[in-house]
């Protein structure tokens, strides 16, 4: 592109356009006049040809298009910036967990709202945690207020558990549990999921639970997705905490039975029929209260009324909390005679005493089976409960441990009596097998190593759930 043209003196220079030497040629072109417009020259020594200076820009195809892309970046960037500064936002603290009659309170006026209990006990317990945050320990607070350590928990776990209802249920529930005792009700519940507390609140309001009751309700809807496929199972239904409830009496119902335990049998089986939900666990419960079959349960089992074995599965945690424990030797089948006979705890510590060593032990909480076993009682361990237990169980629980709790003083059932008691029976190879006694011969009943009292499985997760195609 030509942008200047100018004649070329001696003294002068040509002309730029642009600063940039590099968009810069110059081109020299030796100019003719045409004849047309001049006479020819004259042929002389002075005839010489006129030169003519030309100064051209040439510009790159790219100039105009980087240009404009030097504009647009500059004002991408712009917008980029004005973006980062619309997205970035100074620090916020959290909302403050106190009431808003509360927050402008210094740290003596909070103290003598606890220390007299002011108001209601969902709307001072945040001051709990608010001191907490502010590097007081629980005891301190204890000293000042006389709240103790325990109600101190209690009550901020109580009233997050209240505040999850507000966003689940109605207010007249809620209302409910403005009481003073409420914490310990609400507290109880802590374990369930938000639908699963609204669910249970309405039905400690319907039933007036107290802090026992309520704590039995939690566990039992807690505890009803891990006993799947136990007898009954299928009959209630889960999702009601009536329901949920009356299945674990109708379990503990069938633990006193096995303990030869009638009457306590019978109040559960009363207890479960009250609280029933759907009229199908109410059926079912009638069932047992009048002395039906399992036959036609759908449970998969094939075990009648008298069965003499239980299956217990236990719970993380629940050693700690049993009022009574009970300390056995573990052994393989083929070490059962040689395990400790007799062990206890003695002196004022609880002190295990056995009366010789041995390598590997157990502590079991002392359930109702357990409670006439003294002296040859051994838990013997297996790696898997498939080819041990005498009826059909889960795929899952198939390749899980199991413990065989035996009682190496009964080896043999009296004649005439009810003979409907599991043995444990070496077999050889194969290790051991549970059989029922009355269905033994002679040479089986030779090879028992023990009544058998209790199976022990071990603790598994609270949602771990199994479903029906998960059967052998």
């Amino acid at each position: 592109m030509l942008a200047a043209a100018s004649s070329s003196t001696p003294a002068s220079s040509p002309v730029s356009l642009l600063p940039s030497p590099t968009h810069l040629r110059r081109l020299h072109l030796l100019v003719k006049p045409s004849s047309s417009s001049r006479p020819p020259p004259p042929k002389s020594d002075r005839s010489r040809s006129r030169s003519v200076s030309v100064t051209a820009l040439i510009l790159p195809p790219s100039f105009s298009s980087s240009s404009s892309s030097s504009s647009s970046s500059s004002s991408s960037k712009q917008r980029q910036q004005q973006l980062q500064q619309q997205l970035y936002q100074p620090y916020r603290p959290p909302p403050s967990p106190l009431p808003p009659k509360y927050r402008s309170l210094d740290t003596k006026e909070r103290l003598d709202i606890l220390t007299n209990r002011l108001g209601l006990w969902f709307e001072y317990a945040p001051l709990i945690t608010s001191l907490l945050q502010e590097g007081f320990i629980s005891t301190t607070i204890e000293e000042i207020t006389g709240i103790a350590s325990l109600e101190q928990n209690r009550l901020v776990v109580a009233a997050q558990v209240r505040d999850s209802l507000v966003q689940s249920t109605d207010d007249e529930v809620v209302s409910y549990f403005d009481a003073p005792s409420a914490p310990e009700l609400l507290y109880e519940i802590r374990t369930l999921n938000t639908p699963q507390r609204a669910l249970a609140a309405r039905f400690i309001i319907d039933y007036g639970f107290d802090g026992r009751r309520a704590e039995e309700l939690a566990r039992s809807m807690k505890d009803y997705p891990r006993r799947y496929g136990e007898r009954g199972w299928e009959s209630f239904d889960g999702n009601l905490p009536g329901d949920c409830l009356a299945f674990m009496y109708f379990r503990q119902a069938q633990e006193h039975r096995s303990a030869s335990s009638p009457e306590l049998s019978k109040a559960m089986l009363e207890r479960a029929l009250e609280v029933a939900t759907t009229e199908r666990a109410k059926q079912r419960v009638i069932q047992d209260v009048e002395g039906g079959s399992d036959e036609d349960d759908g449970d998969g089992g094939g075990i009648d009324d008298r069965v003499r074995l239980p299956v217990v599965r236990m719970e993380f945690g629940e050693v700690g909390q049993s009022s009574s424990v009970v300390v056995l030797p573990v052994c393989r089948a083929e070490e059962s005679e040689a395990a400790p006979w007799e062990c206890g705890m003695g002196g004022e510590f609880g002190v295990v005493q056995a009366e010789k060593g041995w390598s590997s032990w157990v502590v079991l909480p002392r359930w109702a089976p357990m409670a006439g076993l003294n002296r040859g009682g051994v838990a013997v361990a297996f790696p898997r409960a498939r080819g041990v237990l005498p009826w059909r169980i889960k795929r899952k629980d198939a390749a899980e441990e199991i413990l065989v709790v035996v009682d190496r003083g009964l080896k043999e059932e009296e004649e005439g009596e009810d003979e409907g008691w599991f043995h444990l029976v070496a077999a050889g190879s194969e290790g051991a097998k549970v059989e029922r006694w009355r269905d033994m011969d002679a040479e089986k009943k030779g090879r028992s190593l023990g009544r058998a009292v209790l199976v022990v499985k071990p603790p598994r997760d609270e949602n771990d759930e199994l479903s029906p195609e998960d059967w052998d």
